[in-house]
């Protein structure tokens, strides 16, 4: 039942991640989106990727790894739409 828990967990977190890079990709725009957001959702992932490893927690080795991947296609929509927008020359 405990891991049970926390798989439903990490898919509601990784499906809110997941629409939230859908919605910007959809929209064309990356507006409100700070350029540090997927920057630093790596750098934590990466040192919770480490850290589950060590605690033996296959949950959220999974996890982590699934939601640095998220950010890692995050960072890409929003680049690819600061680059396409007209107004990129001003951020």
């Amino acid at each position: 039942m405990t891991e049970l828990i926390g798989w439903a967990a990490a898919a509601i977190l990784l499906a809110t991640l997941g629409r939230q890079v859908y919605s910007q990709w959809r929209n064309r725009t990356s507006q409100g989106v700070s350029k540090w957001l997927f920057l630093g959702q790596s750098t934590a992932s990466v040192g919770f990727i480490a850290y589950s490893w060590l605690l033996g927690s296959c949950v959220f080795v999974v996890t982590n790894t699934l939601i640095l991947l998220t950010a890692v296609l995050g960072q890409g929509v929003y680049l690819w739409n600061r680059r396409a927008s007209p107004h990129s020359a001003r951020r």
